[in-house]
């Protein structure tokens, strides 16, 4: 790896477009019913069993600590409550749970939840609830304030249905102002220690984060993000399998117009590279930006890794009254609606930008 100084400590985001520049600016999250979000999974409820599975809808609440908080009504310890991934705070969002309860749960037990939540759905099961037990999220988004060329937008969503759209981690994944990346170079040159390990679990997520969006955006800005280059490494679409393409042919082309395939990027770690040749220089050199975050993600212990550069978007449909468009569409569980928004318009983050806060410090 060509090593370099450190670039600016602040989250990545690229100004390089995968269509162009927006020409429309938008708010969106004004309410947190303008942002719902849905979870798609494929768990089916057995009727039996230790564990209360719980489908639970959310308003403006951070998912761990909601697991918390079931966990408390229910009587038992907060290592006994899951779920399958984080949802959006600042959002309404509908998501499963499972709490472990031996014998019969406590009368009355959902009357201690806050107001904000609301038990959909209750049955007995025999598992626990594993993270990553989903197939996607289905977003129903707001975004008010419409200005700009608002007629461009229909010829983005037409792009955006056809190549789907880079797929980069979102702000959320850095903490607010980009804390976890300020953690992570603390964490890594030592001057922070005795980190409790959820929190170090983030703050190396977002150390990867942060490495995978440079390679990224280096891939949008050479308008390579959507293709295979000699040395790729591909990844079958709902798969986490992934194969090195030496020399792409015109059958890997067309299954990548078929969105069968995607190119890959680095979730950085120990090990070697599996990409080759162009893509494994461009790789090495970006992380050669980032040495403090490469040699802190080696030495925590993590293998290298591989995620998909592009999202597909499936079912987007966009609906306009006067200033105001709806969106909705599903996107493969990991992947980041802002990711999708950022293509269509400039948004402003109305949660953000107020200075909303939930009851835990830590967004989904």
């Amino acid at each position: 790896m060509k090593v370099s100084a450190d670039a600016t400590w602040q989250p990545h985001y690229s100004q390089s477009f995968a269509f162009g520049e927006p020409r429309v600016s938008g708010r969106i999250r004004h309410a947190p019913e303008d942002f719902r979000v849905d979870e798609i999974t494929p768990v089916v409820p057995d009727g039996a069993g230790e564990h209360l599975l719980l489908q639970v809808r959310k308003r403006n609440t951070n998912t761990d600590w909601l697991a918390g908080r079931l966990a408390a009504a229910l009587g038992v310890h907060r290592r006994e409550a899951s779920f399958a991934g984080r949802k959006d705070r600042h959002a309404v969002t509908t998501q499963w749970f499972s709490v472990r309860v031996v014998g019969a749960e406590p009368p009355e037990w959902q009357n201690a939840l806050p107001p904000e939540v609301e038990i959909l759905q209750a049955h007995r099961h025999g598992r626990k609830l594993r993270r990553g037990a989903l197939t996607g999220n289905r977003f129903v988004i707001v975004i008010r304030d419409l200005a700009g060329e608002v007629a461009t937008l229909a010829a983005r969503v037409a792009h955006i249905r056809s190549e789907g759209v880079p797929n980069y981690f979102g702000e959320q994944r850095f903490g607010k102002g980009g804390a976890n990346l300020v953690n992570a170079r603390a964490m890594f040159t030592g001057r922070r220690r005795g980190v409790p390990r959820g929190k170090r679990e983030m703050i190396l997520s977002a150390a990867r984060a942060q490495i995978f969006n440079a390679v990224l955006a280096r891939r949008v800005a050479e308008a390579s993000w959507n293709s295979l280059l000699d040395g790729e490494v591909a990844a079958l679409a709902g798969s986490n399998s992934v194969f090195v393409v030496e020399e792409p042919d015109e059958n890997l082309r067309e299954r990548v117009i078929r969105h069968d395939i995607h190119p890959t990027g680095p979730l950085w770690g120990k090990g070697a590279l599996l990409s080759r040749g162009p893509v494994r220089d461009l790789e090495s050199e970006v992380a050669g930006q980032w040495q403090t975050l490469a040699q802190g993600l080696e030495a925590a212990g993590l293998r290298q890794a591989r995620r998909a550069l592009r999202i597909s978007v499936h079912d987007l449909e966009m609906e306009l009254t006067d200033d105001t468009a709806e969106l909705s569409f599903s996107l493969a569980p990991g992947c980041y609606a802002t990711a999708v928004l950022r293509e269509l318009l400039a948004y402003h983050d109305a949660a953000q930008q107020s200075g909303a806060r939930s009851r835990s410090d830590d967004r989904d």
